[in-house]
């Protein structure tokens, strides 16, 4: 259990919390959501023990332990991503304590210290799940992304995005009771974030999740945490469940406000009307303190979003833009092959694939800002282009106000609209009189962002355009690019926010760009057939693409016999497999238990150099039965989910 008790804390003179409260029942999954700057990442250091409150206290055992994904990028070791791993957990430690103990006993030393020793290390090394320690780790790196050739490239060869990976994969090893996530999706692809999501279902301990990636809040959490006043208020579902109880406790709040303000007026009706007649004087007293309590149990009427709208744009031809076997190279690096595209005036798209995969790449042919190696980009009639990246925050002038930047954009917004626009992009009050060279970089990247949506572009194009905004300012862009009338085309991990603005998919894959005729959930439904069908079948690519054009039934007919014939082939090849190891496994295990009963006998305990010879055997055997273990497992596994596709 975590509690906080009547917290209070200040930082930089503003009060974030007031008399919070919270406890946190083991085991719990809550989505910790508020608008940036209320001091949600805050809390969670606070629970790490990096900040302490003013006053009140913070509640936990003291052995709990905590996993802790920072937002910041963070720096590792000059390691190979195996060898980080193993440090941070210390496995690499015991591996070198094992070692030079079985060199002692190797060397004849055999004492009763040294072999106990030995003993306590290889049961410590049992209990840190040192023999399948690899295979587990190269299991969840695979889940991030990471390929085979990654595991043995240096920490700092990565850019930041995947050294947080890198620390996310440490944290999913080392299982804590607590694991505290603040915007784990950042740096993650869809398909990646699928995996994240899959893989923390069966995470046992407490989650404390920072995100504002709906879909992603909605999979992993069961419960709501709103910071908000500088309090908590819980709610017992996940954030969808949260926003229906939201609204419902707004429009009772709503009721409640119009039934105290009407009681009021008749009040205050019946005050002027007696006021001065002796006979109604103590019903008039009476009833103005009615009054007085009702000002005080008065909810305040929350005031209302502010609404974006994009500015009217000229109107551009249908054909907005061709590629034609457009071709990117940097170097010996070919990042897209012969790339044939057409968008079409009033689409809105969504181009996603794993990281690396040449999206932004294909974001920046799209907006002329590089060009092809070979192949043409053309744009069509009077196509005005608007292009936002993460990068676009450099070209914001550092020694103007962030007003002055926004006022000195061309468009036909005015003054009142434009800071109506700040408000929704977090920049309020004294903020818009902050200099640019002051700000952060989420806060540039959020002030450029609006610098776009303020021209007159009728083709935008977003790289990532909500990594800086919180779920309201995501809400509020994604009505605006639903009802523009603009050409959109969106990279983006965030799914909720796709889904309900794109109707076109672009996925980028093996240099090729494939089209998929609908939203985010109908790409993954049909991505996710696609790779069941291809992971059940050893068809080649031109049986895929038969696959693809099959609709006769007979031709299906046909293809289901070769999926049942090659399930049968592969299932037999696996079981030809899984009878050797089961052989292996029972002759080493008869063998372990020979040496076991051997090394209680007196007449081997009294050899020194036979007991040496037999813990290094017996050791042997362990790591041998822990890898055909590890085997075995996969293997049986295989067979089990050929078995469930049949």
């Amino acid at each position: 259990m975590i509690s906080f008790n009547s917290v209070y804390l200040s930082l930089g003179g503003k009060e974030l919390y007031s008399d919070l409260n919270w406890a946190i029942p083991p085991g719990s999954r809550f989505g910790l959501i508020g608008k940036n700057g209320t001091g949600k990442t805050t809390l969670l250091r606070m629970i790490t023990g990096d900040i302490f409150p003013d006053k009140g206290t913070i509640e936990m055992s003291p052995n709990m332990t905590i996993g802790y994904l920072p937002q910041e990028f963070v720096d590792l070791e000059d390691l190979t991503i195996m060898e980080f791993l193993k440090k941070r957990h210390g496995i690499e430690r015991l591996e070198k304590e094992l070692r030079q103990l079985e060199e002692k006993i190797a060397e004849g030393d055999t004492s009763k210290s040294t072999l106990m020793a030995y003993e306590k290390k290889r049961e410590e090394f049992s209990i840190k799940e040192g023999y399948s320690f690899e295979a587990k780790a190269l299991k969840i790196l695979a889940g991030l992304g990471f390929t085979d050739k990654d595991h043995e490239r240096s920490c700092l060869e990565f850019s930041g995005g995947w050294k947080m990976r890198i620390l996310l994969a440490s944290l999913l090893l080392e299982e804590p009771q607590v694991l505290l996530l603040d915007e784990p999706t950042n740096h993650l692809d869809i398909e990646s974030t699928q995996w994240v999501e899959q893989h923390l279902e069966s995470f046992k301990g407490t989650i404390i999740l920072i995100s504002h990636d709906r879909h992603f809040l909605d999979s992993v959490t069961n419960k709501t945490a709103e910071l908000r006043n500088g309090k908590i208020k819980t709610y017992s579902g996940n954030y969808s469940f949260y926003v229906k109880e939201k609204a419902k406790q707004e429009t009772m709040e709503q009721k409640e406000a119009i039934k105290i303000e009407r009681e009021r007026q008749q009040i205050l009706a019946f005050a002027d009307r007696f006021r001065y007649k002796a006979t109604k004087a103590s019903q008039v007293q009476s009833r103005l303190k009615r009054l007085e309590n009702l000002v005080v149990a008065t909810t305040p009427k929350e005031i209302s979003g502010p609404v974006i709208k994009f500015p009217e744009c000229p109107r551009s031809g249908l054909n907005v833009l061709k590629m034609e076997k457009v071709s990117k190279r940097y170097g010996s690096l070919s990042v897209l092959e012969e790339v044939d595209l057409e968008i079409q005036r009033g689409e809105k798209i969504a181009v996603v694939g794993v990281n690396g995969a040449g999206k932004s790449t294909l974001a920046r042919l799209m907006s002329g800002r590089e060009t092809p190696s070979e192949g043409s980009v053309n744009w069509g009639h009077n196509v005005k282009i608007g292009f936002y990246s993460q990068e676009s925050a450099a070209n914001l002038s550092s020694e103007k106000t962030v007003w002055e930047e926004i006022r000195s954009t061309p468009s036909k917004a005015s003054d009142q609209e434009r800071k109506n626009l700040l408000g929704a992009f977090l920049f309020s009050g004294e903020e818009i009189d902050k200099k640019i060279s002051c700000l952060s970089g989420g806060e540039k990247s959020r002030l450029a962002l609006l610098k776009l949506l303020l021209g007159e572009a009728n083709f935008i194009i977003l790289d990532e355009p909500t990594n800086h905004l919180d779920i309201s300012t995501r809400e509020i862009l994604q009505d605006a690019i639903k009802n523009c009338r603009q050409t959109v085309v969106i990279i983006s991990h965030d799914r909720w926010f796709l889904d309900e603005i794109v109707d076109r998919v672009i996925e980028v894959k093996d240099g090729k760009c494939h089209n998929y005729q609908g939203n985010i959930t109908y790409f993954l439904e049909k991505a996710r057939e696609r790779k069941d069908l291809i992971k059940n079948t050893s068809l080649n690519k031109k049986t895929a693409t038969t696959i693809d054009k099959a609709t006769s039934r007979a031709e299906k007919k046909r293809l289901e016999a070769i999926r049942r014939n090659e399930l049968y082939r592969k299932k037999q090849s696996i079981q030809k497999k899984i009878d050797p190891v089961e052989e292996e496994i029972t002759l080493l295990e008869s063998r372990k238990d020979e040496i076991d009963t051997l090394l209680c006998s007196e007449e081997i305990l009294s050899n020194s150099s036979r007991i040496s010879s037999l813990m290094v055997e017996r050791n042997e055997i362990e790591q041998k039965l822990s890898s055909l273990y590890e085997i075995w497992e996969d293997l049986t596994d295989k067979l089990l989910q050929l078995e469930t596709s049949d």
